[in-house]
């Protein structure tokens, strides 16, 4: 963890991957008729409750994923990750999680064993501490609260 003055809340970044800006709208039997917008202030509301600071972005390039996971070793206590589909193909952003020394969880909103075999293997899983899976939107306040508790232990 960051060393932190007491005064600085811990900073969580939450990075969303490919076609989740569509979340609401693409196959809402699985992924649910939440948009986006309304899991980034689910989670605002959930950081202001545990006392954390929020940074929430969304990409579908590979590249900008890799940037961001990188960027998060200069000032932040905590990722959070759901790269969707780059889950189960990207050694780039796998590499770039095992860089950083903070607390990571990659996060699902369906239950990727359930579903198609392709999607039942993550290349992200050996580089994170924890995977929360199939809880739909509200798997993203399950993992701050993981977060959060990784961070002040």
């Amino acid at each position: 963890m960051k060393s932190m003055s007491s005064s600085r809340k811990p900073q969580i970044n939450i990075l969303n991957g490919p076609n989740l800006n569509l979340l609401g709208q693409r196959e809402p039997e699985i992924y649910g008729t939440t948009t986006l917008a309304d899991i980034k202030t689910s989670c605002e509301q959930k950081a202001i409750e545990l006392g954390l600071s929020l940074c929430f972005t969304q990409t579908n390039s590979e590249g900008t994923m890799v940037d961001e996971v990188q960027a998060a070793m200069k000032e932040t206590d905590g990722l959070i990750i759901n790269a969707g589909a780059y889950t189960h193909t990207s050694i780039a952003i796998h590499d770039a999680l095992k860089a950083l020394s903070i607390p990571k969880i990659e996060l699902h909103l369906s239950n990727v064993h359930a579903r198609e075999g392709f999607r039942r293997r993550s290349r992200l899983a050996p580089a994170v501490d924890g995977l929360i899976s199939g809880f739909g939107a509200h798997g993203y306040e399950l993992a701050l609260e993981a977060i959060h508790r990784l961070i002040s232990s």
